[in-house]
């Protein structure tokens, strides 16, 4: 008996990825004649004439998602917030929400490259848009015309409503509580946050979005930040759960200030060599190339990837950096190009 069960448990366990419709066409999608998805293909209408937003997409978000507040200036952000940020980033982002296993609330409209938050699933229907996310959250987008609440009770994913303009999905929301990140960095919020999101499918295959925020308890002004997405064809959502990893926050050690510790002196006329624009080579795990500007200022150098703004390179040798958003740099002799280093890897650029 226990062998049969054992049997049946392998079968089972060994069962190809197929069966999870990881490879399965979407069905009554235009396609190429070689059977590829026509991604440039006129953009779907509902029933109702409406642009048709459905489908699976994949978010593209290389500055925003990590700095949604790359575009402000210094002085059009709290100094408290400022020094909140800084502090996130000291203490590695150990209170990140996708380490605490909490939603990711407003951030979801911008985040990209990020396990549970990247693709999301669109439903649409005349009077009630659903948008599913990997981790199992999810958004109510109401379109029968009722108005967005004055005073809602604070939730994790806020409350939306929308509306058409022309063929421009407009979703105004409000009600967001105030315990999650708007990015990456760690840049935060007040209860007090509204963000209007502007959708317009530009062809099959692409989503456009404008995302102005909103909050002036925190920042000076309203501002906004723009997203694409591309429809992920032949493929079906999987679904990420934060607390099914095993591995705990208590683990998570250290300060970023501690590189510093073992930090070499390069001298200036190497660190000049260094100077220049690098980008992303095949194969990368993304959509697109990443892009990563390298300057050098006080003699010191400075990385800045996807335009998410300037950070200091500590070096331990003369060719060996860390610091680029918690990841580390290589240069190649010669000067043809650098590796950025990731514990999934080393990524090539080339210089442009």
């Amino acid at each position: 008996m226990n062998a049969s069960i054992t049997a049946v448990v392998m079968v089972a366990l060994s069962a190809p990825l197929a069966a999870q419709w990881l490879n399965h066409p979407t069905p009554g999608i235009p396609r190429a004649p070689g059977g590829k998805p026509n991604l440039s293909a006129p953009a779907p209408r509902a029933p109702d004439g409406k642009p048709d937003l459905s489908g699976l997409w994949t978010k593209i978000s290389p500055k925003y998602s990590r700095n949604i507040a790359a575009d402000l200036k210094p002085g059009e952000i709290q100094p408290w917030a400022k020094a909140l940020v800084e502090q996130r980033k000291e203490d590695l982002g150990k209170e990140y929400m996708n380490v605490k296993c909490v939603p990711l609330g407003p951030g979801y409209a911008t985040s990209a490259d990020s396990t549970g938050a990247e693709m999301m699933k669109i439903v649409q229907t005349p009077g009630l848009i659903l948008i599913l996310n990997p981790d199992l959250t999810y958004r109510q987008i109401f379109l029968d015309g009722r108005a967005l609440e004055s005073a809602p009770n604070p939730t994790w994913m806020g409350y939306s409503v929308g509306h058409w303009d022309g063929d421009t999905l407009v979703v105004e929301s409000f009600g967001f509580n105030d315990r999650t990140w708007l990015d990456h960095d760690g840049h935060p919020h007040s209860e007090g946050l509204r963000m209007t999101e502007r959708y317009r499918r530009r062809d099959f295959g692409n989503l456009e979005a404008e995302i102005t925020l909103s909050d002036p308890a925190v920042y000076a002004r309203p501002w906004t930040v723009a997203v694409r997405a591309v429809l992920a064809a032949d493929t079906e959502l999987l679904e990420w759960v934060c607390n099914e990893n095993g591995r705990g926050a208590e683990h998570w050690v250290g300060k970023a200030s501690d590189e510093r510790k073992g930090e070499v002196q390069v001298a200036p006329g190497i660190l000049a060599k260094y100077i220049g624009v690098y980008e992303e080579q095949h194969p990368f795990w993304r959509a697109i190339p990443r892009i990563v500007e390298i300057t050098v200022s006080d003699g010191r150098l400075f990385g800045n990837m996807d335009g998410r703004g300037n950070v200091p390179l500590i070096a331990s040798s003369d060719s060996e950096f860390s610091g680029l958003y918690g990841l580390g740099v290589e240069f190649i002799q010669g000067g043809s190009g650098l590796f950025v280093k990731h514990v999934s890897g080393n990524y090539r650029f080339a210089r442009r």
